[in-house]
């Protein structure tokens, strides 16, 4: 497709910028810079310093997926002068209200709006909640910028579908939701991305159409697996195995297979507070979605009681116990710690006054110490009175209860969250699972 600022980028006669250098912007940053020429902006001069370098602060992309890219990476808002092409790829998180909390992506549009030229695009990969661009970002961008939309500049959205950890499905290879402001801005935005996404891209009728998409990707897969947890705190207090139930109802074609297990991070995890925050907005309290939040925000108090349950049981008093938690990122084999519900895990643990020790190959100890005030060891110590798998990575697929018995004191206890493995009753752990 052929379109008049496109041209200009593949031509390098204009710029395109990435602002939000994180598992999102950064892998969208790289794939732009092997067709245009790109501006990488991120507030953090540590995190443009290592890029610099060639080394990605998230671990997730190797050094040579910095090769060959045409790419400038800088701390400098005033380098967002030289681009016409915007790509806002910011985090959304949420305050410890639940609320949706909007200062990235403000102080994004601010640094935008006060760079912002006639006849230049800015285009969202944040997740909101729909109307966010419009109602939100759009009045932030022409007041700074003094310019209107429509008349000066474009405005589109395009939700970000990154999946952390996932070799096989990278940046190119998902099909990618694209929405623009008007049909000309539709028909540019959508020429850029199709030059990176081999899959192809989907056209929304309307940006805020693609908003929803986005939201709603991840509320669905939210009540599924609160479904599965509830499931497993049912069958768990009638004496059976969820995963087994789950084995045998899964022989039928069109059962979907979802498990039970902790939901953080930043899309399961965060992304229907922002619908149900627009939704109360709207005067509609959404019952089924806040009830699926309120059962997986519940699962680390429920798996902490269950532990002490069973610790009582062997006549263990939690106060003179040590219990290891093995696996703090949000998933297996990331280093991702955002919203990790493994660290509300060791909280509510800590509530009983157990002595908690954590360890985790992914994380990064100086990240966990900043964002949780949680020592990570380097590796387990020994006389542990249980243990915790609570992230599913590759190296601890391979453990065994012969690894696990060394780590305890008589009577162990393994809690595995993730369904990893299958230990027989004569090895004499006390086995748990979801």
């Amino acid at each position: 497709m052929n379109t008049p600022l496109f041209n200009a980028l593949k031509q390098k006669e204009k710029k395109l910028a990435v602002i939000g250098l994180g598992y999102v912007g950064l892998p969208i940053a790289l794939e732009f810079a092997r067709q245009f020429r790109v501006i990488g902006f991120d507030i953090s001069a540590e995190r443009v310093a290592m890029l610099k370098q060639g080394e990605d602060p998230s671990r997730e992309l190797p050094p040579s997926a910095f090769d060959q890219a045409d790419i400038t990476f800088t701390a400098d808002p005033n380098e967002l002068k030289q681009a016409s092409f915007f790509v806002v790829a910011v985090p959304t998180p949420v305050d410890d209200y639940k609320v949706p909390d909007l200062k990235p992506l403000q102080r994004a549009s601010e640094a935008i709006g006060r760079v912002l030229k006639p006849g230049d695009y800015v285009v969202y990969e944040s997740t909101v909640y729909p109307g966010c661009t419009e109602d939100d970002c759009i009045p932030i961008l022409e007041q700074q910028s003094g310019l209107r939309l429509g008349e000066d500049f474009k405005v589109g959205y395009s939700p970000e579908r990154i999946n952390p950890g996932d070799k096989q499905r990278t940046l190119p290879d998902i099909l990618k939701i694209v929405s623009g402001s008007d049909a000309e801005a539709l028909r540019e935005i959508t020429a850029v991305y199709e030059s990176i996404i081999r899959a192809g891209v989907y056209e929304a009728p309307t940006i805020k159409i693609a908003e929803a998409a986005k939201v709603i990707e991840n509320v669905q897969r939210d009540l599924n697996i609160s479904l599965m947890n509830e499931l497993a705190i049912i069958f768990d207090k009638m004496g059976i195995d969820t995963q087994e139930v789950l084995k045998a109802a899964g022989t039928k074609w069109n059962f979907l297979p979802f498990t039970p297990g902790l939901v953080g991070g930043h899309c399961i995890g965060i992304d229907p507070y922002y619908l149900l925050y627009k939704a109360r907005q709207l005067g509609y309290d959404p019952q089924v979605i806040h009830s699926g939040r309120r059962i997986n925000d519940g699962m680390p108090a429920y798996i902490a009681t269950k532990l002490v349950q069973m610790l009582l049981q062997r006549g263990k008093n939690p106060r003179q116990t040590k219990v290891l938690v093995m696996g703090l990122t949000f998933k297996e084999d990331v280093a991702d710690i955002r919203n990790s519900k493994v660290a509300d895990l060791v909280r509510e643990l800590m509530k009983f006054a157990i002595n908690v020790h954590l360890v985790d190959p992914h994380a990064s100890p100086n990240e966990v110490a900043q964002e949780y005030r949680m020592t990570l060891m380097d590796t387990p110590s020994t006389h542990y009175d249980a243990v915790i798998v609570a992230v599913g990575h590759t190296n601890y697929r391979t453990l065994d209860s012969t690894y696990f018995k060394s780590l305890m004191n008589g009577s162990p206890i393994l809690l595995d969250l993730k369904g990893l493995y299958v230990v027989e009753k004569e090895s004499g752990i006390d086995y748990w699972r979801l």
